[in-house]
């Protein structure tokens, strides 16, 4: 029998999940296995421990897998990529194959079929296949270049438009919230700590945003619809390469979208704004109602040959 491995290595976790050629067979969880965001060290510890959880469960030898797909983001970046070969290569048996984490969430979501997906939590892509199976993107640059309508988009820009409330007369506690969240004494000492070299992680503000967005902070609630607007604008972009891919015939339809991450999962605020602007720019298209499930892509693309 062959077993197959697929991996959701997100930012702040990664989801294991072992199975066969037709069963899901276990999941686990444990910390980010992305060199990105945590020291080597601390990488191999947490996939140490998600195999010995599989094997725990399922009583399969990780060195007797036959495929392991890998999706996460900054899967071009020579630290993330070189050392989940080599890592996986020492602990994990058969074929490897890595490659971004919204391939697999939109693998997920229509298992090599014509799609989009809009993936959102502490960072953003988006990513879209056209019926002749072409995969297209667009975002996914990082923090600093994009990163629209993410965790540390929603963190960022909520300081950003805080301190321009100010300049406006308007009022907002973003400031405040921010503040607090990071127990800092004053405005003028979150101004330092936020202009600090290396950047705070700011997407940590983000739970407070959206609280405050849901108490009907005006200036909070702008945040947020702006993420979802800037998503939809992503989105738009790919189902126009998706047009001009199948021949941008008149009578186009727009493929269907579907969304993943903790951001278009779980905030409704960012989720509605995207979905009321796509339905204002494609008329009748279809924004799937259940969220991507990433780790379930990864695995079906690894029982892929």
């Amino acid at each position: 029998m062959a077993f197959f491995l697929g991996v959701d290595g997100g930012g702040t976790k990664a989801t294991f999940v072992l199975g066969d050629d037709t069963r899901e067979l276990a999941r686990v969880r444990t910390g980010t296995i992305k060199r990105m965001k945590t020291d080597a060290a601390t990488a191999e510890t947490n996939l140490r421990s998600a195999l010995k959880d599989l094997e725990a469960a399922t009583a399969v030898d990780a060195r007797s897998i036959t495929r392991c797909c890998v999706g996460t983001a900054g899967e071009s970046v020579p630290l993330v990529t070189d050392w989940l070969r080599d890592a996986l290569g020492r602990h994990v048996g058969g074929e490897l194959v890595i490659v971004g984490d919204v391939e697999i969430a939109l693998d997920s979501a229509f298992f090599g079929k014509r799609g989009v997906l809009a993936l959102a939590g502490t960072g953003s892509n988006v990513a879209g296949r056209a019926a002749t199976g072409a995969i297209v993107r667009a975002g996914g640059w990082g923090p600093t270049l994009a990163d629209q309508g993410s965790g540390h988009f929603l963190g960022l820009e909520s300081l950003r438009r805080g301190f321009l409330a100010i300049d406006e007369g308007r009022h907002t506690r973003l400031l405040e919230s921010a503040r607090e969240f990071w127990g800092l004494p004053s405005v003028q000492a979150l101004i330092e700590f936020a202009n600090a070299h290396p950047a705070p992680d700011f997407s940590k503000l983000a739970p407070g945003v959206v609280a405050l967005a849901e108490e009907g902070d005006a200036v909070a609630r702008e945040v947020v619809e702006q993420g979802g607007r800037d998503l939809a604008m992503l989105v738009g972009l790919v189902i126009g390469h998706i047009r001009r891919i199948e021949g941008d015939a008149a009578e186009f339809d727009p493929p269907p979208v579907a969304v993943a991450g903790s951001i278009l999962e779980h905030v409704a605020g960012v989720r509605n704004s995207l979905t009321a602007a796509l339905a204002e720019r494609y008329p009748g298209i279809r924004v799937l109602d259940t969220p991507a499930d990433p780790p379930a892509g990864a695995l079906w693309r690894a029982r892929q040959s």
